[in-house]
């Protein structure tokens, strides 16, 4: 077989051409509609959803934003383009700066992007734009009106306080009660430092509280207020109460065995401050983020050989006490061990996170299966008996004659969690969850939405996202009684009106009586159609040849070797710069939305497009077509690179 050519490399994946030699059938007469030398078909501009956001799920308007940094579209004046991509990106997600850090990024993974090269750093540039409107100080406005509404969010992590803040912006009354002492649920609770700097969260935090919205911190709801005292003073219940309560291995001894921990559990308290280090050999099971989070922490803690019977860790995971160990005590590196039943390479936890466990000198076996804790005289986990297996499904199939046993002395439960209810029997589904339909409204109780982990736990830009759409449908049921039916592909979309109405374009109102056509009429927009609420446009429908290869610009990473990861808890991700951002934004494709290359001008054989004039042009409203000179050519759909361009009729 000969080799390839470089030009036949660079375009494999790739619908270069459109058409390929042998192409002569003309496609079904209903897609045609041939007529002599013209056709009923012309160009129509069709607004779809850009996979990215398709896939996204707390919402965000990512080509959006992605073409306000890039320059396509232009910021209102006065306004910086840093300020006005933030105030897109925070329609779906207020913590842009917490999420470019920590969120595994499933928009990269859908961007069409991936079909030319690599995709659009997403991440990255959200990450910048968050950090940029903290360094600025940006804030919220409050509500233009208030409604007279007041609503109650139970809990105060992502789901909670996404709730809250839409719901402020709606203009109803809010108060968030929260168990612990501060907000920030699982971010604070759970992730570690290094990962979402304090300030960071606590400056987004806060300007969402700075809305006007009330704090009750240190308030168990069941305890301190039952759930019908809610029901009495608030119009409107959300429940945002995460899952807390991490799950034990269902194993023979590990019930009862003092230092046998949940990775919840161990987080909270190094994220309390109380866990200052751990015990020479630890063992991690798990494989997702908590599991890696675990790992990492535990390696940077690192061990002391002395400790008191107060000080072992087990017992400030427990909440029995908190260490006070000297700054200067001499501290070692703890042998950790993390163990998947999956294979290393379909663990669920991010590449990244375990190439960076790997590096900082945790030893991590797949396809391994914990069978039994081995107990001492006096009860304490002194190891853990495993074996080889396979997985069917989720269920996993021991190797029998591959039994081993790793000492440890703590064992991490890493491997799921649920709600804690043992105080709410009346919210409990009997699995330490909520129940919730597909608006997040809890069955059978009108005034309660829910969201977020006690659903069924995911990501954080999942909570985010439940937080939203709750809101949404709050909003419907204190206004209206009920909740609608949300729309197919339940995102922010790029809203067409808005913008006119921003640049003072806004069509004439409408003049009374039948209308054939609209080709003239100034009450319309002309051959738009917006279909983004019910489809996302795929790779097939852009015209890949027209995009360059272009290397994504990558965050750089600040990698610890094993040696030197004691103590160090400094953030590892670092910004990319204003150039950098710009850059890696012009390498959006705008699927699905013009980015005015002027393709479709140059190319039009009967010059029937053409530029809308400069006074009435905005985003999305770049060309336009003069039906009475288009022949139905097809040729500028063709050449459109982001699938904005279909064929529709035109008369």
């Amino acid at each position: 077989m000969a080799a390839r050519t470089s030009a036949e490399t660079i375009t494999e994946g790739r619908n270069y051409r459109r058409y390929q030699d042998g192409d002569f059938k003309p496609s079904q007469w209903q897609d045609e509609i041939f007529k002599a030398g013209w056709s009923h078909k012309c160009p129509t501009y069709v607004l779809r959803t850009p996979p990215c956001s398709g896939s996204c799920p707390s919402g965000h308007d990512i080509r959006g934003w992605l073409d306000i940094v890039r320059g396509v579209e232009k910021p209102p004046a006065g306004m910086a383009w840093q300020e006005y991509a933030f105030r897109r990106m925070v329609e779906a997600n207020p913590f842009p700066a917490v999420m470019g850090r920590v969120c595994p990024a499933p928009c990269e993974s859908g961007c069409n992007r991936n079909m030319v090269e690599e995709h659009v750093g997403i991440n990255s540039v959200e990450h910048h734009i968050g950090d940029w409107a903290i360094a600025n100080k940006l804030t919220f406005p409050k509500p233009e009106h208030e409604t007279g509404r007041h609503v109650a969010v139970v809990g105060g992590g992502p789901a909670g306080l996404s709730a809250a803040y839409q719901l402020r912006r709606a203009g109803h009354a809010v108060t968030v009660f929260e168990e612990k002492a501060e907000l920030g649920g699982y971010v604070r609770y759970g992730i570690p430092g290094y990962r979402t700097p304090r300030e960071v969260l606590d400056a987004e935090i806060n300007r969402i509280i700075d809305m006007g919205i009330t704090v009750r911190a240190r308030c168990r709801i069941g305890t301190d207020i039952t759930v019908s005292e809610l029901e009495e003073k608030f119009d409107a219940i959300f429940w945002g109460i995460g899952t807390h309560a991490g799950r034990g291995l269902p194993i023979p001894g590990w019930k009862d065995t003092v230092n046998c921990v949940s990775g919840v559990a161990f987080l909270k308290a190094f994220n309390e401050g109380r866990l200052q280090h751990v015990p020479g050999r630890i063992i991690v099971v798990g494989g997702g983020d908590t599991s890696i989070d675990v790992a990492s922490v535990a390696r940077r803690l690192g061990h002391i050989d002395t400790v008191s019977e107060q000080d072992r860790a087990d017992n400030v995971i427990l909440g029995h006490v908190a260490h006070d160990v000297a700054a200067t005590a001499r501290r070692e590196g703890a042998n950790v061990t993390l163990t998947s039943l999956f294979a290393v390479e379909k663990m669920f936890a991010a590449q990244r996170e375990i190439d960076d466990a790997k590096r900082e000198g945790v030893d991590i076996r797949g396809g391994i299966m914990p069978l039994e804790v081995i107990l001492s005289a006096g009860g304490r986990a002194t190891g853990l008996k495993l074996c080889r297996c396979t997985m069917e499904g989720m269920v996993p199939k021991p190797i029998e004659g591959t039994e081993f046993i790793l000492d440890a002395d703590l064992i991490v439960s890493a491997i799921g969690q649920s709600g804690d209810l043992a105080d709410l029997p009346e919210m409990d589904n009997g699995k330490g969850f909520i129940n919730a339909d597909k608006a997040y409204r809890v069955p059978g109780r009108p005034k309660h939405f829910v969201g977020g982990d006690v659903v069924k736990p995911h990501l954080l830009t999942t909570a985010i996202g439940h937080g939203r759409v709750a809101s949404a449908g709050i909003s419907e049921f204190l206004e209206h009684g009920d909740v609608a039916k949300r729309p197919k592909v339940d995102v922010h979309h790029f809203n067409l009106l808005a913008k006119l109405h921003e640049s003072n374009l806004d069509p004439a109102p409408y003049a009374a009586g039948p209308v054939r056509g609209t080709d003239e009429a100034k009450f319309a927009v002309h051959n738009f159609e917006n279909r983004a609420a019910a489809e996302i446009i795929p790779h097939d429908d852009l015209f890949l040849g027209h995009f360059t290869r272009t290397a994504r610009h990558h965050r750089h990473e600040v990698h610890i070797d094993a040696d030197k990861v004691i103590g160090n808890f400094d953030e590892r991700l670092l910004l990319l710069t204003d150039q950098e951002v710009v850059d890696e934004a012009k390498r959006c494709m705008s699927c699905g939305l013009c980015f005015e290359c002027d393709n479709c001008v140059v190319f039009c054989p009967q010059t029937a497009v053409s530029r809308v004039p400069k006074t009435e042009r905005t985003t999305g409203r770049y060309v336009e077509t003069d039906y009475s000179k288009c022949i139905g050519c097809h040729i500028c759909k063709d050449v459109c690179p982001t699938g904005y361009i279909q064929m529709g009729l035109g008369e």
